[in-house]
């Protein structure tokens, strides 16, 4: 996916919020992707949109990167409008999207710069960002490496460096970590949170591990198209964070004679209940009950997990399967077009 030719010129930005988006709506057929979302997002921010697969995070991505339309409602960056100032937008906008996009058959150098051609960046210029980008994100070795000879963590961070070479001052990242290890994310985020210190980027995240934002500035929580709260994760669970009793029983009839016992119980798809907002009594009452025949008993307080689960009813991924969301029994997330 390539963005038509922008000529390099000093970064024009027009005043308020990094980004706005007012009432957002967009449907596919019968599916309500966005449905009336409004966020801001203010300058130098590190902010994260939360949600798991189905959500419309794409969705609204794509529309911010202006190669969407919405059926209704306005979005800027930079204070310019996506639809009716497309490119003074990209101008100022750097884009790492899910899906890989560099040419594996390029070296990370020839990456970069065909990139800064295509924004027609000066050579002079061009050379110094790239010398320095690569610094960054600590490749600066590894430039006249062919990027199929990259490991996944290794490819994402020529991907940051790219966005960032036409001096963009807005970088969105959208599930930057996915298919990353344990090890590998938690250097990709300290890589975003140097850029945000050094550069004074605004950096806009979406994700569906919940465990990564907890030092974003903010993070606005989507679920089916629409913002279900939107502040800083200290006050997310405060508000919102509840006590959350999560079990496993050891066979089916444990499972259904608990779901009689406790109709407000969660079953997940790997088996797992959960029970939200408990009287106090309650996990006394079921370890006094079913005690012997629960193969897990955890007790969770507030966290980012249970203000999800307390705002949708439901966790936002699957333990057993990371790379799919997960449904409580009866409801399944909705769908977004493949790119």
């Amino acid at each position: 996916m390539r963005f038509p030719i922008v000529r390099e010129e000093p970064t024009l930005v027009a005043p308020g919020p990094a980004i706005l988006v007012e009432n957002l709506s967009k449907r596919f057929g019968r599916t309500l992707a966005l449905d009336g979302v409004d966020l801001a997002v203010q300058e130098g921010e590190l902010f994260a949109i939360l949600g798991p697969n189905g959500a419309g995070k794409s969705t609204l991505i794509l529309i911010l990167c202006t190669l969407l339309q919405a059926d209704s409602g306005t979005a800027t960056v930079a204070g310019f409008d996506v639809r009716t100032q497309s490119r003074q937008v990209r101008r100022n906008l750097g884009v790492v999207f899910q899906e890989p996009s560099l040419d594996t058959r390029l070296t990370v150098e020839e990456n970069l710069e065909f990139h800064g051609r295509v924004f027609e960046v000066p050579r002079r210029l061009r050379r110094q960002r790239m010398d320095e980008l690569l610094d960054l994100v600590e490749l600066s070795d590894a430039r006249h490496r062919l990027v199929r000879t990259l490991s996944t963590g290794m490819k994402r961070r020529v991907e940051i460096a790219r966005a960032l070479l036409h001096d963009s001052r807005i970088v969105i990242l959208d599930e930057p970590t996915i298919g990353l290890d344990a090890q590998s994310r938690s250097r990709m985020w300290d890589y975003l949170r140097k850029l945000q210190a050094e550069r004074g980027v605004t950096l806009i995240v979406t994700t569906h591990y919940i465990e990564e934002v907890e030092r974003c500035d903010r993070i606005a929580i989507l679920d089916h198209g629409t913002v279900l709260a939107l502040d800083t994760p200290r006050a997310l669970k405060r508000a919102h964070g509840k006590q959350v009793i999560r079990i496993t029983p050891q066979d089916p009839e444990t499972a259904e004679a608990i779901r009689e016992r406790f109709p407000e119980v969660l079953t997940t798809a790997d088996g797992e209940m959960l029970l939200a907002n408990a009287e106090p009594l309650a996990s006394e009452l079921l370890l006094h009950e079913f005690g012997q025949r629960l193969r897990e008993f955890n007790l969770e307080y507030s966290s980012l997990e249970t203000v999800f689960l307390s705002l949708t009813g439901r966790e936002i991924r699957d333990r057993a399967d990371e790379s799919r969301p997960i449904g409580v029994e009866g409801r399944q997330p909705g769908q977004e077009p493949r790119r």
